[in-house]
């Protein structure tokens, strides 16, 4: 089957003067990994260097150095004689970064729940806020992307940009897979269980805060079609209208 060719990516204005080449990798990077988390690019779709060069104006060299970052973070395949395809992540791949994310994102929560600020309680409540706005009326990528970015918050919150930036990895690599096996996980669901996990971070209660943690990362990959059942060939291949 043909793969589809790239989605646009959001054109981006070089400032006057020239920006680095490492600074336009870096928006190549970031403009592809948005794409991914709004579930604006999906698996399997080609990137053509040409086509991103000319959205960006900057040469297939640059384009070629951010292709080669997104690979090492797993979002992008590189195929030799081929080129480069969003990443279509295994049924393994996809259960081994939902068991890094419980382990790493409970142990958050937990911390956090002994170090919260007043002040940072109301920063997560404001994130809430704008999520259940952006289920509300149904902005399918504001939502989406608001749904990721609370865990990376939470994250953030830490003061740890090394962590957050692992977090926002995997969460990146999550919806690669939500696209793949179709998550029946809805975005009010969603929501709700994010109420609940502030909640505790405003009891101050760790315990609570990773188990509801660990439960949301749990129902999110249980929504998934991880297990497609094999089809029995003699149903499947029988001629319509055929007696059994």
């Amino acid at each position: 089957m043909a793969r589809p060719s790239i989605a646009p990516l959001r054109a981006v204005d070089a400032p006057a003067g020239g920006p680095a080449a490492a600074s336009l990798t870096d928006r190549i990077v970031d403009a592809v990994t948005t794409a991914i988390v709004e579930r604006r690019l999906m698996p399997g779709t080609k990137l053509v260097e040409q086509q991103i060069a000319d959205v960006f104006s900057v040469s297939r060299t640059v384009v070629r150095q951010a292709l080669n970052r997104l690979s090492r973070d797993r979002l992008v395949t590189l195929e030799p004689a081929r080129g480069a395809f969003v990443a279509m992540p295994s049924i393994d791949e996809a259960r081994q970064v939902f068991e890094v994310r419980r382990l790493l994102e409970g142990g958050i929560v937990r911390r956090l729940a002994r170090a919260v600020t007043d002040v940072q309680l109301a920063q997560l409540r404001a994130h809430l806020r704008d999520e259940r706005h952006a289920v509300a009326r149904e902005d399918v990528s504001g939502r989406t992307r608001l749904l990721a970015d609370f865990h990376v918050v939470l994250a953030r919150l830490l003061g740890n940009e090394v962590l957050a930036q692992l977090v926002a990895d995997l969460l990146s690599r999550s919806q690669l897979i939500a696209l793949m096996y179709q998550s029946g996980h809805s975005a009010d669901h969603s929501q709700a269980e994010h109420v609940q996990i502030v909640h505790a971070l405003e009891q101050r209660d760790g315990r609570a805060a990773a188990r509801l943690m660990e439960r949301h990362i749990t129902s999110v990959e249980r929504n998934l079609r991880l297990d497609p059942r094999t089809p029995d060939l003699a149903s499947v291949l029988k001629p319509t209208g055929a007696k059994p």
